[in-house]
């Protein structure tokens, strides 16, 4: 029998709502319907063993990330990258501890991936209970750190690529200090995330150390990608670099000052915001940022969407509503902060 994601599979969709119903507290049960399905259907159309085995640990790995997370979804979390061979005693790594520690103070959570280095003076600074480790199994170096061994919020992943979904996915800021092909890796993939509009917009800060780690880079970054035309000059809106741990905390703090979070619905963008515009500010907006908006489209303010009812608890911020170009990201950064400076 062929399925389909319609309710036209007879006595397989009566199946699958007895099922929902015998579980009992089944959110969204069309959702979780589709998931069925989607199951069901692998097993019709693969049968290589492997395949089927990354479909389960995926979404398995999935599954457990979200329940560890889900209790602190209103919580602010900043992920920590760096290089796990990175050693107590050197500056850099005093430099993160200070770092994580007060973010703590000011109620953040963070995020590392659990291992030595950079990524437990990350948890280290923040203390056990202010942290979380998403933990990669690899046949060397990184092995849960003694400040995760025994967390609640230690998840240990089989892919690369589940870990970083939760990396970025949980966070409201990213910190890349110093590290190898790992932490350039996962910057990397911010950076592009940003980019292309994968993941809301959120502060980007290199936190350079006393060699120039991130000023070398940023020289390449200049001299040969933007100079061979492979990005554009608004790309450089994404990041931040600096070498003093308050600097970046300021970064973090200010890109939250009046932004909120936002929604899109196809084109149309709905930013949320802690306090409302003006006219007069939205008219400045609109001057500064033409590039941002179809063609004849204006910046308004608006009421919640019917399609945001899924969030209730952000209904009463104000908003505002623009017709988005899809194609300038690295632009509605250096929009965001321009809105965090009303």
């Amino acid at each position: 029998m062929e399925l389909s994601f319609t309710r036209t599979n007879g006595e397989i969709d009566t199946l699958i709502d007895t099922l929902m119903e015998k579980a009992g507290t089944i959110h969204h049960p069309t959702l979780i319907r589709e998931m069925i399905i989607s199951a069901l259907k692998s097993g019709q159309e693969t049968s290589y063993p492997a395949d089927l085995k990354l479909l389960n640990n995926t979404m398995k790995e999935m599954r457990y990330t979200t329940n560890v997370f889900a209790p602190y979804r209103n919580s602010r979390k900043v992920t920590i990258f760096g290089s796990a061979r990175t050693e107590p005693q050197e500056p850099i790594y005093q430099t993160c501890v200070r770092f994580s520690r007060k973010l703590a103070d000011k109620g953040y959570m963070i995020i590392t991936g659990g291992g030595p280095g950079i990524m437990q003076a990350g948890n280290e600074g923040a203390g056990s209970d202010r942290s979380f480790a998403v933990n990669i199994r690899l046949p060397f170096e990184q092995k849960p750190n003694p400040v995760m061994l025994q967390n609640p919020r230690l998840i240990n992943y089989k892919y690369f690529f589940n870990r970083k979904v939760a990396f970025v996915k949980e966070s409201n800021a990213i910190a890349v200090f110093p590290g190898g092909f790992g932490t350039l890796d996962e910057a990397m993939e911010v950076f592009t995330l940003i980019q292309t509009g994968k993941t809301s917009p959120k502060p980007l800060v290199l936190i350079d150390d006393s060699d120039g780690y991130w000023d070398r880079w940023f020289d390449f970054v200049t001299s040969c990608i933007l100079g061979k035309g492979f990005i554009s000059a608004e790309d450089f809106s994404i990041f931040t670099i600096t070498r003093d741990e308050d600097e970046a905390i300021r970064v973090i703090e200010e890109f939250y000052h009046n932004y909120h979070s936002l929604r899109f619905f196809e084109e149309r963008l709905i930013i949320r915001l802690n306090k409302e515009l003006t006219r007069e500010q939205i008219d400045e907006l609109e001057n500064e940022f033409p590039e941002l908006r179809l063609p004849g489209t204006r910046i308004s303010c608006c009421p919640p969407l019917p399609e945001e009812a899924d969030e209730p608890d952000l209904l009463k911020l104000p908003r505002i509503s623009l017709q988005f170009d899809h194609q300038h990201y690295g632009l509605l950064i250096a929009f965001i902060r321009k809105i965090n400076m009303f």
